[in-house]
C-alpha cells in the first residue's frame, strides 16, 4: 500500500467515523514559544480547554472547536529534539502526523477502540505484532489502569503491556505551557524475536526490535509552565510551579507517524526505505556511482536524505538560513547534510537534483512546495556554494583546536575555539560537537555561549553607535529613518510576500541600511512600488502609537518580533495607524508626515538569501 493510501486511508476512515478533516497547519506555529509545529494537536491546542475553560491571569482561555467535537488531520510536523538519532530506522526531522482528535466527545474507551479497528480492518496489522504501554502512575497523577483494561478486552494479552512513567507515558504541553495528560502507546514488533536481554526486551528497550507506532493522548490537566530547552529558543518567563490543573473538558489527541506507518505495512526495515524515501536515496547512489552499503555510507545517506527534506519544507515556509531561530535551524541541517555529503565525495551542488526529488513525492499533497520550487532551489544552492567556499578551511581549523586539546592533554574543546568555528567559518555549534564526539572530544558549550553573548553585546553597542545614539542622544534625522524602517519593512512584506523578516539594520543620521530575507534580486517595478508604498504611508499622515505590554500579549496581537533572544518581559509596541505594527525599543517620530521624501538608492545581496536596500529621506 502506498503512503498515498495510507494517508488518505487513515483520512476517509475518520471521516466515517464523525470526524471533520483538517488540513495541514503551517509549519510555523502561533504559539510564540514554539520554533516549529511539532505536533498535530498544535492547531486546535485552545478547542481541549473547552470554553469555559477559566484559566488563572496570563493563561489562553478555551474556545469552542468551530470543526465540532471530532476532527482528523495529516500535519506536517519538524522536529529537532532526536536530530542525533537521525539515521536510525525511524527518526526524522520532517514528519507527517496523523492523527484524530476529541474536544469533550469520545475519550479512553472509544479512542482505543478507534485506533485498533484501523489498524485491522484497513491496514491489516493484527493484535499478534502489537505491544502497549500505558502510564503507571506517580505521585500527582494516578495510574491509568482504564486503558490497561481495554486493552485487555480488546484481546491483547497483560504479558505485552507495560506501564510506565512520566518520560515514556505522559505528554505535553506543547511550547511553554498547555494541555496535556497520560498516554498509551501502541508498538509494532518488527521482528518477533528478544535480544540478548531476554525477558528485559520490551518496548522501550533500545535494541530496535519496537518502533512505536501510535501514541494515543488522553488531556486531562493544563500545565503552567514548561521551560524551553534549546539555545536559540526564546526567552522562558520567569519561573513558575509546573503545576497541573485538572480540565473540566477532557480530550483525545493522537499521533501516528506516516513514515512509520508506511515502513510497518510496506514491510520494511527503515523509514527511509518506504516510497517517502526511495526516490531519495537512489539519486544519492547515483550520484555516488554506488558501490555498495557500508554502516557509514548507509547513515550519511539517511541523514542527507531527511535533512534536504526538512530544508524544502521549511523553505517552502519562508524561512531562509541565519544565524538565530528558525533560521539557525535551517542553516543547521543544510550545512549537516552539506558535510556528510563531502564524506561520500558527492558532487557538487549535490543538494539540488535531491531537492527536486523531495518536491516530486509531495507536490500533490502540499503544493506550496511545488509553488516555491524555485526560491527552495535558490536557497538551497546559495547556502551549499557559500558552505562549500568556507567547510575545508574550517575543518583544518577544527583540527588545530583537536591538536590544541590533546597537547594540553584535554578532552574539551574551549567554547572561544568553537565559537571561532561558527562565526568565522559557519560552523553551528551542534556540528563542531558532532565532528568532536568522532574524536571522542567534548566543547565547552558554556563558553561558546559566554563567547556568543560577548560578540552579540558588541555587535549591539556597534549598531547604536552607528545609529546616532539611542534614546535621549539619538539625533532627529535618524529617529525620522528608524521609523522609515518600519514602514519599509511592512511595505516589503507586502509587496513581496509575507516571507520577508528583518535580519539587521544600520542607521546613521544620513542614510539607512535594511536588510531582509529574500531569495533573489528585486526587480525594478518591485522596488519602485515599495518606495511608492512607503511615501504613499508618509502622506496618509498615519499617527506613530506607543503601547507597553509584556512580550506574550505582544505576539498574541501580531506584533512582529524578529530578535526574540534579547527581549524583556514587557516590550514597547509601536503601531503606525494599521500598516505596521513591531516590538521596539527605539525612537520614533509622531506621525510619518514628518519624514519627508523615502528614496531607493540601492538594492543588493547581503548573503545568502539575504538583501540589502540602502535609502535616504529628502525634504
Amino acid at each position: 500500500m502506498t503512503s498515498k493510501k495510507l494517508r488518505q486511508g487513515f483520512l476517509n476512515f475518520f471521516e466515517k467515523k464523525g470526524h471533520k478533516i483538517v488540513l495541514s497547519s503551517s509549519l510555523i506555529p502561533a504559539d510564540p514559544s514554539v520554533l516549529f509545529t511539532t505536533a498535530g494537536m498544535q492547531q486546535f491546542k485552545e478547542y481541549f480547554l473547552g470554553k469555559d475553560y477559566n484559566p488563572p491571569t496570563a493563561l489562553p482561555r478555551g474556545a469552542p472547536s468551530p470543526y465540532g467535537k471530532r476532527v482528523a488531520s495529516c500535519q506536517k510536523c519538524f522536529r529537532t529534539s532526536d536530530i542525533e538519532e537521525v539515521g536510525n530506522i525511524k527518526h526524522l526531522t520532517f514528519l507527517e502526523m496523523l492523527g484524530n482528535f476529541s474536544f469533550g466527545d469520545y475519550f479512553k474507551e472509544g479512542a482505543i477502540e478507534l485506533a485498533n479497528e484501523l489498524l485491522n480492518s484497513k491496514f491489516k496489522i493484527q493484535n499478534s505484532k502489537l505491544w502497549i504501554t500505558y502510564f503507571k502512575g506517580d505521585k500527582e497523577v494516578p495510574p491509568d489502569v482504564e486503558s490497561k483494561e481495554i486493552w485487555q478486552n480488546l484481546g491483547i494479552p497483560k504479558e505485552r503491556i507495560y506501564g510506565f512513567g512520566r518520560e515514556e507515558n505522559f505528554w505535553g504541553p506543547t511550547g511553554e505551557e498547555g494541555p496535556c495528560g497520560p498516554t498509551t502507546e501502541i508498538h509494532y514488533d518488527l521482528t518477533g524475536k528478544p535480544c540478548k536481554k531476554g525477558s528485559k526486551c520490551i518496548p522501550n528497550c533500545d535494541c530496535g526490535r519496537f518502533v512505536e507506532l501510535w501514541n494515543l493522548v488522553f488531556n486531562e490537566y493544563y500545565q503552567d509552565y514548561n521551560p524551553p530547552s534549546t539555545l536559540y529558543s526564546q526567552p522562558a518567563h520567569p519561573k513558575k510551579e509546573k503545576k497541573l490543573t485538572p480540565l473540566k473538558q477532557k480530550g483525545v489527541d493522537t499521533g501516528m507517524g506516516l513514515e512509520r506507518l508506511a515502513m510497518v505495512v510496506q514491510q520494511k526495515s527503515s523509514v527511509y526505505e518506504t516510497d517517502l524515501f526511495e526516490p531519495i536515496i537512489k539519486e544519492i547512489h547515483e550520484q555516488k556511482k554506488y558501490t555498495g552499503p557500508t554502516c557509514v555510507n548507509l547513515r550519511s545517506e539517511r541523514i542527507i536524505a531527511d535533512h534536504i527534506k526538512g530544508a524544502v519544507f521549511l523553505i517552502s515556509e519562508g524561512i531562509f538560513p541565519s544565524n538565530i531561530e528558525k533560521g539557525y535551524v535551517l542553516r543547521r541541517i543544510l550545512r549537516r547534510a552539506i558535510r556528510y555529503g563531502k564524506l561520500l565525495n558527492l558532487p557538487k551542488n549535490f543538494s539540488i537534483p535531491l531537492a527536486q526529488k523531495v518536491i516530486e513525492i509531495y507536490k500533490d499533497i502540499y503544493p506550496e512546495v511545488k509553488s516555491k520550487e524555485a526560491d527552495i532551489l535558490t536557497v538551497i544552492q546559495n547556502e551549499e556554494e557559500k558552505f562549500e567556499k568556507t567547510l575545508e578551511h574550517g575543518l583544518k581549523e577544527f583540527e588545530k583546536a583537536v591538536s590544541k586539546v590533546k597537547s594540553q592533554k584535554s578532552s574539551v574543546i574551549k567554547g572561544i575555539d568553537a565559537f571561532h568555528l561558527f562565526d568565522t567559518y559557519g560552523f553551528p555549534l551542534e556540528l563542531t560537537e558532532e565532528l568532536a564526539k568522532e574524536k571522542k572530544l567534548k566543547v565547552d558549550k558554556k563558553g561558546f555561549e559566554e563567547a556568543f553573548k560577548k560578540h552579540r553585546e558588541i555587535s549591539r553597542a556597534g549598531v547604536e553607535k552607528k545609529f546616532g545614539g539611542i534614546g535621549r542622544e539619538a539625533t532627529y534625522q535618524a529617529t525620522k529613518l528608524h521609523t522609515a524602517t518600519h514602514l519599509l519593512h511592512a511595505a516589503l512584506r507586502e509587496i513581496l510576500g509575507k516571507h520577508v523578516k528583518q535580519m539587521g539594520s544600520d542607521i546613521t543620521p544620513q542614510r539607512l541600511r535594511f536588510d531582509f530575507s529574500h531569495p533573489q534580486k528585486m526587480a525594478p517595478d518591485e522596488i519602485k512600488r515599495v518606495e511608492d508604498l512607503v511615501n504613499q504611508k508618509i502622506k496618509e499622515d498615519l499617527e506613530v502609537k506607543k503601547t507597553e505590554m509584556s512580550y506574550q500579549e505582544a505576539m498574541k496581537s501580531g506584533a512582529l518580533a524578529f530578535f526574540k533572544e534579547k527581549y524583556p518581559d514587557i516590550v514597547n509596541v509601536y503601531l503606525i495607524g494599521n500598516f505596521s505594527k513591531e516590538i521596539c525599543a527605539g525612537p520614533h517620530v509622531n506621525r510619518t508626515s514628518e519624514l519627508g521624501q523615502f528614496k531607493i538608492i540601492k538594492e543588493e545581496s547581503s548573503g545568502s538569501g539575504i538583501r540589502r536596500i540602502r535609502a535616504i529621506l529628502v525634504k
